[in-house]
């Protein structure tokens, strides 16, 4: 998926007010996704180290990286078309960061002992489910207004596919008796972030490249 400069400067930025409009609702959607991901990763988190389970702290990961990607997000809006695609490059180094650290925890519990808990799995990876649902509606509608809201969109629909295996896997670990499949949602989960981190990083780098090709004079930084 590439995200083109188009895309960025979709909206209409002929007028002071409209901008200012815009602004203020990107701000108010980041700050609601902000505080619904913290407390994700609170409920994942606490839930996934009394269940020991590597998927629901894998997830839990996931979101406190997506919540420290909204605060890069928040500090983007009303900036350049340079400073956000600055922001969604950052965005993208941390999930790689994200990804590389769970793959080293799935590997270090694979050589370890877990009992994950199979119905903790399911009823916390619903409960998240829910609430990436509702990220989803608050972002739809501002995911074309720059690069950096569109990682946005990227890493909450990557959380609605790690949920999903998360419950496939909690079905799996009650059924098996097995530890297994846990750490294969894991190892999933980590490839979800990863190829995140890439489209991220690819889209980043095509606006910076629209940018820097840009003729002298022509104004393709405008205010989003």
């Amino acid at each position: 998926m590439s995200v083109s400069l188009d895309m960025i400067e979709a909206h209409d930025t002929s007028s002071e007010p409209s901008v200012a409009v815009g602004t203020a609702d990107e701000r108010r959607t980041l700050v609601r996704v902000l505080g619904i991901n913290l407390t994700q990763f609170g409920l994942a988190g606490a839930v996934g180290i009394l269940a020991d389970s590597v998927g629901l702290l894998g997830a839990a990961i996931d979101n406190l990286a997506d919540a420290a990607v909204y605060i890069v997000s928040l500090y983007a809006v009303g900036r350049s078309i340079a400073a956000k695609a600055r922001a969604a490059r950052l965005s993208g180094v941390l999930l790689t960061l994200v990804g590389l650290g769970l793959l080293a925890e799935v590997l270090r519990r694979y050589f370890g002992r877990s009992e994950p808990i199979g119905l903790a799995m399911i009823v916390t990876a619903i409960v998240n489910a829910a609430t990436n649902i509702v990220c989803l509606r608050l972002l739809k509608p501002q995911r074309e207004r720059g690069v950096h809201l569109k990682a946005s969109w990227i890493f909450t629909t990557n959380d609605m596919l790690a949920n999903a295996g998360i419950v496939l896997s909690g079905v799996a670990v009650m059924y098996f008796q097995s530890p297994l499949p846990d750490l294969l949602i894991g190892l999933v989960t980590v490839g979800i972030v990863l190829h995140g981190a890439w489209e991220i990083l690819e889209s980043a780098r095509e606006v910076s490249h629209s940018v820097a090709a840009a003729p002298p004079g022509e104004s393709v930084e405008r205010r989003g």
